[in-house]
Protein backbone atom coordinates (compact mmCIF):
# COMPACT_ATOMS: atom_id res chain seq x y z
CA UNK A 1 0.00 0.00 0.00
CA UNK A 2 1.11 3.40 -1.01
CA UNK A 3 2.05 6.17 1.90
CA UNK A 4 0.67 9.00 0.08
CA UNK A 5 -3.13 9.34 0.14
CA UNK A 6 -5.66 7.14 -1.37
CA UNK A 7 -9.38 6.68 -1.91
CA UNK A 8 -11.36 4.66 0.59
CA UNK A 9 -15.22 3.62 0.97
CA UNK A 10 -16.90 3.63 3.90
CA UNK A 11 -20.05 1.66 4.09
CA UNK A 12 -22.96 2.36 5.97
CA UNK A 13 -27.06 1.81 6.41
CA UNK A 14 -29.71 3.93 4.07
CA UNK A 15 -30.49 7.28 6.24
CA UNK A 16 -27.04 7.76 7.96
CA UNK A 17 -24.79 9.20 5.54
CA UNK A 18 -24.75 12.27 6.14
CA UNK A 19 -23.48 11.28 9.82
CA UNK A 20 -21.03 9.05 8.21
CA UNK A 21 -19.61 12.22 6.84
CA UNK A 22 -19.79 14.10 9.61
CA UNK A 23 -17.79 11.78 11.42
CA UNK A 24 -14.91 11.56 8.51
CA UNK A 25 -14.92 15.11 8.80
CA UNK A 26 -14.38 14.88 12.49
CA UNK A 27 -11.23 13.23 12.15
CA UNK A 28 -10.11 14.81 9.40
CA UNK A 29 -10.43 12.73 6.67
CA UNK A 30 -10.77 14.68 2.68
CA UNK A 31 -12.85 14.56 -0.08
CA UNK A 32 -15.42 13.47 1.30
CA UNK A 33 -18.02 12.30 -0.77
CA UNK A 34 -21.75 10.97 -0.26
CA UNK A 35 -23.67 8.38 -2.17
CA UNK A 36 -26.52 5.49 -1.49
CA UNK A 37 -25.25 3.43 1.75
CA UNK A 38 -21.51 4.51 1.12
CA UNK A 39 -19.50 7.78 1.77
CA UNK A 40 -16.08 7.97 -0.43
CA UNK A 41 -13.23 9.94 1.40
CA UNK A 42 -9.54 10.02 1.03
CA UNK A 43 -6.32 9.49 3.53
CA UNK A 44 -3.42 7.84 4.92
CA UNK A 45 -2.72 4.48 6.28
CA UNK A 46 -3.45 6.77 9.40
CA UNK A 47 -6.98 7.08 8.47
CA UNK A 48 -7.44 3.91 7.21
CA UNK A 49 -6.71 2.80 11.04
CA UNK A 50 -8.35 5.97 12.80
CA UNK A 51 -11.37 5.08 10.71
CA UNK A 52 -11.75 1.34 11.58
CA UNK A 53 -11.63 2.38 15.06
CA UNK A 54 -13.83 5.19 15.78
CA UNK A 55 -16.81 5.31 12.90
CA UNK A 56 -19.69 4.51 14.66
CA UNK A 57 -21.94 4.86 11.60
CA UNK A 58 -19.98 2.58 9.02
CA UNK A 59 -19.91 -1.00 8.66
CA UNK A 60 -16.61 -1.72 7.07
CA UNK A 61 -13.54 0.21 5.35
CA UNK A 62 -12.89 -0.42 1.48
CA UNK A 63 -9.98 0.12 -0.32
CA UNK A 64 -11.41 0.10 -4.46
CA UNK A 65 -8.46 -1.68 -6.16
CA UNK A 66 -10.29 -2.25 -10.13
CA UNK A 67 -13.07 -0.89 -11.37
CA UNK A 68 -14.44 -1.75 -15.11
CA UNK A 69 -17.35 -1.74 -16.74
CA UNK A 70 -19.12 -5.50 -17.34
CA UNK A 71 -21.77 -6.53 -19.94
CA UNK A 72 -22.24 -10.36 -18.21
CA UNK A 73 -20.89 -13.34 -15.95
CA UNK A 74 -17.99 -13.73 -18.50
CA UNK A 75 -16.73 -10.50 -18.50
CA UNK A 76 -17.01 -10.70 -15.32
CA UNK A 77 -15.19 -13.88 -15.50
CA UNK A 78 -12.36 -11.73 -17.18
CA UNK A 79 -12.15 -8.93 -15.38
CA UNK A 80 -11.02 -10.72 -12.48
CA UNK A 81 -8.86 -13.02 -14.75
CA UNK A 82 -6.83 -10.29 -15.89
CA UNK A 83 -6.73 -8.13 -12.76
CA UNK A 84 -2.80 -8.52 -11.13
CA UNK A 85 -3.96 -10.06 -7.69
CA UNK A 86 -0.27 -11.17 -6.94
CA UNK A 87 0.19 -7.56 -5.86
CA UNK A 88 -1.81 -7.57 -3.32
CA UNK A 89 -1.46 -11.89 -2.08
CA UNK A 90 0.41 -14.80 -3.08
CA UNK A 91 -0.36 -18.06 -3.94
CA UNK A 92 -0.05 -19.37 -0.35
CA UNK A 93 -2.79 -16.90 1.15
CA UNK A 94 -6.32 -17.31 2.41
CA UNK A 95 -9.07 -14.90 0.63
CA UNK A 96 -12.89 -14.29 1.05
CA UNK A 97 -15.31 -12.52 -1.40
CA UNK A 98 -18.09 -11.14 -0.37
CA UNK A 99 -20.28 -9.55 -3.26
CA UNK A 100 -23.41 -6.86 -3.48
CA UNK A 101 -25.23 -6.28 -7.05
CA UNK A 102 -27.61 -4.25 -8.20
CA UNK A 103 -29.10 -4.11 -11.43
CA UNK A 104 -31.15 -6.63 -13.76
CA UNK A 105 -27.91 -8.96 -14.96
CA UNK A 106 -26.08 -9.54 -12.34
CA UNK A 107 -28.98 -10.70 -9.45
CA UNK A 108 -26.81 -13.29 -7.48
CA UNK A 109 -24.23 -12.43 -5.35
CA UNK A 110 -23.05 -15.96 -4.28
CA UNK A 111 -22.45 -16.27 -7.90
CA UNK A 112 -20.87 -13.21 -8.44
CA UNK A 113 -18.46 -14.05 -5.67
CA UNK A 114 -18.07 -17.60 -7.34
CA UNK A 115 -17.23 -16.35 -10.63
CA UNK A 116 -14.42 -13.85 -9.17
CA UNK A 117 -13.31 -16.55 -7.40
CA UNK A 118 -12.38 -18.61 -10.26
CA UNK A 119 -10.94 -15.76 -11.97
CA UNK A 120 -8.33 -15.38 -8.84
CA UNK A 121 -7.77 -19.13 -8.72
CA UNK A 122 -7.26 -19.86 -12.82
CA UNK A 123 -4.82 -16.82 -13.19
CA UNK A 124 -2.55 -17.96 -9.93
CA UNK A 125 -2.53 -21.18 -11.61
CA UNK A 126 -1.64 -20.26 -14.74
CA UNK A 127 1.03 -18.02 -13.62
CA UNK A 128 2.56 -20.19 -10.36
CA UNK A 129 1.57 -23.07 -10.78
CA UNK A 130 -1.13 -23.27 -7.61
CA UNK A 131 -3.74 -21.30 -6.11
CA UNK A 132 -4.74 -19.26 -3.39
CA UNK A 133 -7.42 -21.37 -0.87
CA UNK A 134 -11.20 -19.39 0.18
CA UNK A 135 -11.18 -19.50 4.05
CA UNK A 136 -14.86 -17.93 5.28
CA UNK A 137 -13.75 -17.56 8.72
CA UNK A 138 -10.38 -16.48 8.70
CA UNK A 139 -9.13 -15.26 5.92
CA UNK A 140 -5.67 -13.46 5.25
CA UNK A 141 -7.32 -11.36 2.34
CA UNK A 142 -11.05 -9.66 2.14
CA UNK A 143 -12.40 -8.75 -0.76
CA UNK A 144 -15.31 -6.84 -1.78
CA UNK A 145 -16.71 -6.99 -4.97
CA UNK A 146 -19.74 -4.08 -5.72
CA UNK A 147 -21.75 -4.12 -9.41
CA UNK A 148 -24.11 -1.56 -9.94
CA UNK A 149 -26.01 -2.24 -13.07
CA UNK A 150 -23.13 -3.08 -15.23
CA UNK A 151 -20.29 -1.33 -13.42
CA UNK A 152 -18.20 -3.44 -11.03
CA UNK A 153 -16.00 -2.63 -8.55
CA UNK A 154 -13.23 -4.94 -6.62
CA UNK A 155 -12.14 -3.83 -3.54
CA UNK A 156 -10.14 -4.98 -0.65
CA UNK A 157 -11.99 -4.70 3.05
CA UNK A 158 -9.68 -3.55 5.86
CA UNK A 159 -12.04 -4.33 8.65
CA UNK A 160 -12.72 -8.04 7.90
CA UNK A 161 -15.78 -8.45 9.65
CA UNK A 162 -18.08 -5.89 9.86
CA UNK A 163 -17.30 -3.09 12.08
CA UNK A 164 -20.67 -3.70 14.05
CA UNK A 165 -18.85 -6.65 16.28
CA UNK A 166 -17.98 -4.19 18.71
CA UNK A 167 -16.67 -7.23 21.23
CA UNK A 168 -18.75 -5.97 24.49
CA UNK A 169 -21.35 -8.75 23.70
CA UNK A 170 -19.60 -11.82 25.14
CA UNK A 171 -23.37 -13.86 25.88
CA UNK A 172 -25.52 -13.29 22.95
CA UNK A 173 -29.26 -13.07 23.04
CA UNK A 174 -32.32 -13.09 20.89
CA UNK A 175 -32.02 -11.54 17.69
CA UNK A 176 -29.82 -8.45 18.90
CA UNK A 177 -29.67 -5.20 17.50
CA UNK A 178 -26.58 -4.53 14.99
CA UNK A 179 -24.53 -2.11 17.02
CA UNK A 180 -24.22 0.02 13.88
CA UNK A 181 -27.49 0.50 13.76
CA UNK A 182 -28.43 1.42 17.04
CA UNK A 183 -25.89 4.19 16.94
CA UNK A 184 -26.82 5.44 14.04
CA UNK A 185 -30.20 6.33 15.59
CA UNK A 186 -28.65 7.23 18.38
CA UNK A 187 -27.10 10.35 16.87
CA UNK A 188 -30.85 10.43 14.47
CA UNK A 189 -32.12 11.34 17.79
CA UNK A 190 -30.12 14.03 18.81
CA UNK A 191 -29.59 13.11 22.35
CA UNK A 192 -27.85 16.12 24.13
CA UNK A 193 -25.53 13.15 26.69
CA UNK A 194 -26.64 15.43 29.34
CA UNK A 195 -30.45 14.30 29.89
CA UNK A 196 -30.86 10.83 30.92
CA UNK A 197 -31.10 7.92 28.48
CA UNK A 198 -33.89 5.39 28.79
CA UNK A 199 -34.61 2.30 26.82
CA UNK A 200 -37.48 0.59 28.82
CA UNK A 201 -37.07 -2.70 26.31
CA UNK A 202 -33.44 -3.06 26.35
CA UNK A 203 -33.54 -6.49 25.44
CA UNK A 204 -29.79 -7.00 24.84
CA UNK A 205 -28.65 -3.48 25.81
CA UNK A 206 -27.18 -2.14 22.25
CA UNK A 207 -28.70 0.80 22.76
CA UNK A 208 -27.14 1.14 26.26
CA UNK A 209 -23.90 0.17 25.44
CA UNK A 210 -23.67 2.47 22.13
CA UNK A 211 -24.91 5.02 23.96
CA UNK A 212 -22.56 5.11 27.03
CA UNK A 213 -19.23 4.91 24.25
CA UNK A 214 -21.20 7.99 22.40
CA UNK A 215 -21.67 10.23 25.70
CA UNK A 216 -17.46 9.30 27.04
CA UNK A 217 -16.22 9.34 23.70
CA UNK A 218 -14.89 5.89 23.80
CA UNK A 219 -14.12 4.89 20.17
CA UNK A 220 -16.37 2.16 19.39
CA UNK A 221 -13.83 -0.44 18.06
CA UNK A 222 -11.36 0.13 20.59
CA UNK A 223 -10.85 -2.91 22.01
CA UNK A 224 -11.42 -4.98 19.17
CA UNK A 225 -8.90 -7.47 18.35
CA UNK A 226 -9.46 -8.49 15.02
CA UNK A 227 -9.05 -6.06 11.98
CA UNK A 228 -8.41 -7.53 7.96
CA UNK A 229 -5.16 -5.04 8.09
CA UNK A 230 -3.76 -6.79 10.61
CA UNK A 231 -2.70 -9.17 7.64
CA UNK A 232 -1.70 -7.50 5.24
CA UNK A 233 2.70 -7.02 4.47
CA UNK A 234 2.29 -3.31 5.50
CA UNK A 235 0.95 -3.72 8.90
CA UNK A 236 2.47 -1.03 11.32
CA UNK A 237 1.44 -2.50 14.72
CA UNK A 238 3.79 1.08 15.97
CA UNK A 239 1.31 3.17 14.61
CA UNK A 240 -1.61 1.43 15.43
CA UNK A 241 -0.49 1.48 18.87
CA UNK A 242 0.14 5.21 18.95
CA UNK A 243 -3.30 5.96 17.14
CA UNK A 244 -4.91 4.00 19.81
CA UNK A 245 -3.14 5.42 22.78
CA UNK A 246 -4.21 9.34 21.49
CA UNK A 247 -8.26 7.92 20.75
CA UNK A 248 -7.56 6.82 24.49
CA UNK A 249 -6.47 9.87 25.69
CA UNK A 250 -9.20 11.52 24.46
CA UNK A 251 -12.24 9.79 26.28
CA UNK A 252 -13.83 11.57 28.39
CA UNK A 253 -14.59 11.70 32.34
CA UNK A 254 -18.15 12.12 32.15
CA UNK A 255 -20.92 9.83 34.45
CA UNK A 256 -24.14 9.89 31.74
CA UNK A 257 -27.27 8.17 33.15
CA UNK A 258 -28.08 4.99 31.38
CA UNK A 259 -30.85 3.32 32.12
CA UNK A 260 -32.78 0.00 30.83
CA UNK A 261 -35.93 -2.03 31.61
CA UNK A 262 -35.52 -5.94 30.75
CA UNK A 263 -38.40 -8.09 32.11
CA UNK A 264 -37.03 -10.86 31.25
CA UNK A 265 -34.94 -12.43 33.93
CA UNK A 266 -33.06 -14.81 31.24
CA UNK A 267 -32.05 -11.61 29.29
CA UNK A 268 -31.67 -9.55 32.27
CA UNK A 269 -28.90 -12.22 33.86
CA UNK A 270 -26.91 -11.80 30.03
CA UNK A 271 -27.08 -8.30 29.87
CA UNK A 272 -25.90 -7.68 33.29
CA UNK A 273 -23.09 -10.16 33.03
CA UNK A 274 -22.02 -7.92 29.35
CA UNK A 275 -22.33 -4.89 31.09
CA UNK A 276 -20.31 -6.03 34.25
CA UNK A 277 -17.69 -7.38 31.47
CA UNK A 278 -17.48 -4.52 29.63
CA UNK A 279 -16.16 -2.41 32.84
CA UNK A 280 -19.07 0.00 31.73
CA UNK A 281 -20.95 -0.74 34.86
CA UNK A 282 -20.25 2.74 36.37
CA UNK A 283 -22.29 4.16 33.84
CA UNK A 284 -25.40 1.79 33.03
CA UNK A 285 -27.92 0.03 34.77
CA UNK A 286 -30.35 -2.41 33.99
CA UNK A 287 -33.49 -3.31 35.69
CA UNK A 288 -35.39 -6.30 36.06
CA UNK A 289 -38.66 -4.58 35.46
CA UNK A 290 -41.63 -4.42 32.86
CA UNK A 291 -41.94 -1.40 31.27
CA UNK A 292 -45.86 -0.59 31.28
CA UNK A 293 -45.61 -1.04 34.93
CA UNK A 294 -42.71 1.42 35.48
CA UNK A 295 -43.05 5.04 35.73
CA UNK A 296 -40.61 8.15 35.56
CA UNK A 297 -38.67 8.79 38.31
CA UNK A 298 -38.35 12.38 38.34
CA UNK A 299 -39.48 15.60 37.20
CA UNK A 300 -36.18 16.21 34.19
CA UNK A 301 -35.49 15.58 30.85
CA UNK A 302 -35.67 12.06 29.51
CA UNK A 303 -34.74 10.73 26.45
CA UNK A 304 -36.01 7.94 25.64
CA UNK A 305 -35.59 5.00 22.32
CA UNK A 306 -37.13 1.81 21.90
CA UNK A 307 -37.03 -0.96 19.78
CA UNK A 308 -40.70 -2.47 20.13
CA UNK A 309 -41.37 -5.87 18.56
CA UNK A 310 -42.19 -5.97 15.19
CA UNK A 311 -44.28 -9.11 14.86
CA UNK A 312 -42.01 -11.38 13.47
CA UNK A 313 -42.25 -13.51 17.22
CA UNK A 314 -44.75 -11.75 18.96
CA UNK A 315 -48.15 -12.38 16.31
CA UNK A 316 -51.55 -11.37 17.79
CA UNK A 317 -49.91 -9.34 20.68
CA UNK A 318 -48.74 -6.68 18.89
CA UNK A 319 -51.40 -4.03 18.88
CA UNK A 320 -51.78 -4.47 22.19
CA UNK A 321 -48.12 -4.01 22.92
CA UNK A 322 -47.68 -0.86 20.42
CA UNK A 323 -50.41 0.39 22.39
CA UNK A 324 -49.40 0.46 26.15
CA UNK A 325 -46.08 1.83 25.21
CA UNK A 326 -48.37 4.57 24.07
CA UNK A 327 -50.67 4.76 27.18
CA UNK A 328 -47.58 4.60 29.38
CA UNK A 329 -45.67 7.34 27.69
CA UNK A 330 -48.91 9.25 28.13
CA UNK A 331 -49.50 8.90 31.53
CA UNK A 332 -46.10 7.83 33.24
CA UNK A 333 -43.46 9.38 31.39
CA UNK A 334 -43.70 13.31 31.02
CA UNK A 335 -41.82 14.93 30.05
CA UNK A 336 -40.14 13.08 27.94
CA UNK A 337 -39.05 12.95 24.40
CA UNK A 338 -39.48 8.95 23.00
CA UNK A 339 -37.89 7.58 19.68
CA UNK A 340 -39.11 4.50 18.41
CA UNK A 341 -37.96 2.43 15.28
CA UNK A 342 -40.42 -0.06 13.89
CA UNK A 343 -41.29 -1.65 10.57
CA UNK A 344 -44.37 -2.07 11.22
CA UNK A 345 -46.26 0.97 10.07
CA UNK A 346 -49.55 -0.38 10.98
CA UNK A 347 -49.06 -1.28 14.24
CA UNK A 348 -47.20 1.66 15.03
CA UNK A 349 -50.68 3.80 14.84
CA UNK A 350 -51.38 2.20 17.83
CA UNK A 351 -49.14 4.30 19.90
CA UNK A 352 -51.73 6.72 19.78
CA UNK A 353 -49.60 9.98 19.22
CA UNK A 354 -49.03 12.30 16.73
CA UNK A 355 -45.09 11.86 15.92
CA UNK A 356 -42.92 15.35 15.43
CA UNK A 357 -40.50 13.83 13.15
CA UNK A 358 -40.23 10.64 11.02
CA UNK A 359 -36.94 9.29 9.07
CA UNK A 360 -36.95 6.48 7.37
CA UNK A 361 -34.08 3.78 7.54
CA UNK A 362 -33.86 0.27 7.01
CA UNK A 363 -33.25 -2.64 9.99
CA UNK A 364 -31.51 -5.32 7.49
CA UNK A 365 -33.87 -5.51 4.32
CA UNK A 366 -36.95 -4.46 6.17
CA UNK A 367 -38.18 -0.79 5.32
CA UNK A 368 -38.70 1.11 8.76
CA UNK A 369 -39.62 4.25 10.72
CA UNK A 370 -37.82 6.26 13.53
CA UNK A 371 -40.15 8.48 14.90
CA UNK A 372 -40.11 11.19 17.71
CA UNK A 373 -43.01 11.56 20.06
CA UNK A 374 -42.43 15.15 22.66
CA UNK A 375 -44.49 13.81 25.69
CA UNK A 376 -45.64 17.05 27.66
CA UNK A 377 -48.05 17.30 30.59
CA UNK A 378 -51.08 18.78 29.06
CA UNK A 379 -50.65 19.95 25.09
CA UNK A 380 -47.32 21.09 23.87
CA UNK A 381 -49.04 24.54 23.64
CA UNK A 382 -49.43 25.44 27.37
CA UNK A 383 -45.53 23.86 27.99
CA UNK A 384 -43.92 26.63 29.99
Amino acid sequence: MKKEFFQMSAKTFYGFEDILCEELKKIDAIDVIKSNRIVHFKGNKEMMYKANLCLRTALKILLPIAKRKISNYESLYKFSFNFEWEKFFDKDSSFYINSVCFGKVFTHSLYVSQRVKDGIVDRFRKSKGSRPTVDKYNPDVYIDVHIDNNSCTFSLNSSGRNLNQRGYRKKTTEAPLNEVLASGLILLSNWNKKDEFLDPMCGGGTFLFEACMIAKNIPPNLNRKNFAFKKWSDWDQDLFIKISKSLTEQIIDAKPSIRGFEKSNYTFKKLNYNIKNSNLSDFMSVSNIDFFNSKKNNKENLHVVINPPYGVRIGKKLDKIYSQIGDTLKQKYQNTNAWIISSNFEAIKGIGLKPSKKIKIYNGKLESKFLKYEIYKGSKKNKN
